[in-house]
């Protein structure tokens, strides 16, 4: 197979382009709808890879298949740009080069697909392709599906205790206050933080949304991303689910280029380059240095917590048997496996928690705004 230069794709990509990955906090959803990114949706990017590669399969060559596909889409934005793929196929452009013109796929993508024309293994890595966003999908859905009625019934209930605070608890407290008397101390404490809302919402208000735009503004600088992700890897279930995620993506990423024959050091620079996990990203860093001077893979990969020593026991082996893309692609299928079951766990587990936690808080605001009317009755008896 030709070498092929991977300096150009070393470069750090400029603001607003494909390559600019948009990093936070839940930043490992990774949203279908990129916002600012410029990226194509990962479901539309499964969807051309799986049709492509049928169509190659099936023995239509790579311009009409390309013309199928563009037929296909119904929104105005995604028909022009498989238009400029499609002429710049017809122009005589590869197709890896056509996608690098689009400016709407990552550097993994067009570097795979560029190994694959040359190697004679096009379709081979469309199909890698197709499972790898599949899986990208595959996962978020879970993990949205997993927060989706957790969130809903907390917003709801808070809404619902918001409510009760603002007006409910304010109009008990006016009635407390005519009759006079000693109010319980719950009663007492609640009327206070009820007051509290009351005379401070627009400050609270305007707090809230300085946070929230001081959180959006510094979400890409390094300082955050690394606090950011020390913080999500200390919490139970969430951190360990999170770590998976991303290990899982780490090890479908280096199965599908080292399975296309791309070497061990230029498929560490181009993985390192399309994460957004930064322990990850970081790691990968200090690791390219490392193969550079001859340490093996599993050696430098222990040096980081964020690589469990299960993983790396069996990339030892895999390094000695020369079978990295399988060891890789097990280790994938394995984390993805596990991110599946405790996004499943913690889904039957959040549910009865929140409704138990919010039910306690509703219910005390009641029993708080009764005791009162309890005692008064007790009074004139």
């Amino acid at each position: 197979m030709p070498s092929i230069d991977i300096s150009r794709y070393n470069q750090k990509p400029k603001p607003g382009t494909a390559d600019n990955k948009g990093q936070g906090v839940f930043d490992f959803l990774n949203k279908d709808i990129s916002f600012g990114s410029g990226q194509l949706a990962d479901k539309k990017k499964e969807s051309l890879y799986v049709e492509l590669g049928s169509l190659l399969q099936a023995g239509i060559n790579l311009k009409e298949s390309l013309e199928l596909i563009t037929v296909e889409q119904e929104k105005v934005k995604d028909k022009q740009l498989f238009l400029g793929i499609q002429k710049a196929v017809v122009n005589g452009a590869s197709f890896s080069a056509a996608l690098r013109q689009g400016g709407k796929f990552s550097t993994y993508e067009i570097f795979s697909l560029q190994i694959g024309e040359e190697s004679g293994k096009l379709n081979e890595v469309l199909q890698d392709l197709a499972k790898y966003f599949q899986n990208k999908v595959k996962q978020r859905r879970k993990v949205i599906s997993a927060l989706t009625y957790p969130c809903i019934v907390m917003f709801t209930s808070l809404s619902a205790v918001f409510f009760m605070l603002k007006v409910v608890v304010p109009m008990f407290g006016d009635v407390f206050i005519r009759f006079g008397g000693k109010l319980p101390y719950v009663t007492e404490k609640i009327i206070q933080v009820s007051k509290l809302l009351e005379h401070n919402f627009l400050w609270i208000s305007f707090l809230i949304a300085v946070i929230i735009i001081g959180l959006y503004t510094v979400r890409k600088t390094e300082r955050f991303r690394a606090l950011s992700s020390v913080l999500i890897l200390k919490l139970p279930v969430i951190g360990n689910l999170a770590q998976k995620i991303y290990l899982a993506r780490f090890c479908n990423s280096m199965r599908l280029l080292i399975n296309a024959k791309l070497p061990l050091l230029q498929a560490i620079s181009l993985v390192r380059q399309m994460i957004s996990y930064y322990p990850i990203e970081k790691s990968l860093q200090a690791i390219e240095k490392d193969i550079t001077n001859g340490k093996p893979l599993h050696q430098s990969l222990q040096q980081y917590t964020v690589y469990p020593p299960k993983m790396i026991q069996l990339l030892k082996v895999a390094e000695e048997t020369n079978q990295l893309d399988f060891f890789f692609g097990r280790l994938s299928e394995q984390y993805i496996e596990e991110v599946e079951y405790k996004t499943d766990t913690l889904s039957n587990a959040m549910e009865p928690l929140i409704i138990i936690f919010l039910g306690i808080i509703v219910g005390g605001i009641l029993v708080a705004m009764y005791l009162p009317l309890f005692q008064m009755s007790n009074s004139f008896q």
